[in-house]
């Protein structure tokens, strides 16, 4: 076990809603790592769905870059919604 690869687990908790981290697991390939998660996480009925993930296959931003990843967006103020007025005949939004 300890040379198992590192699985994310994720967990839906009912249908319509998303997709959250729940933890991870070792295992040896997805299908026991898919068990596994089952087993750790939903044991009590607690997911609808479950995906695993090789911990290895996921890519991440760098937190000390972030400023340079995301500054285009800093200049399309328009994508607010505070940006826009809305009509009187809309106003409940």
């Amino acid at each position: 076990m300890k040379d198992w690869p590192l699985w994310e687990v994720f967990v839906r908790a009912r249908g319509g809603l998303e997709h959250r981290h729940a933890g991870s697991v070792h295992a040896p390939d997805a299908e026991m790592a898919l068990r596994h998660a089952r087993d750790t996480y939903t044991r009590r009925l607690e997911g609808v769905s479950v995906w695993v993930a090789r911990s290895a296959d996921i890519v991440a931003s760098d937190g000390a870059k972030s400023e340079q990843l995301f500054d285009p967006a800093a200049s399309k103020i328009y994508r607010h919604p505070s940006f826009y007025v809305l009509p009187e005949s809309v106003n409940h939004m």
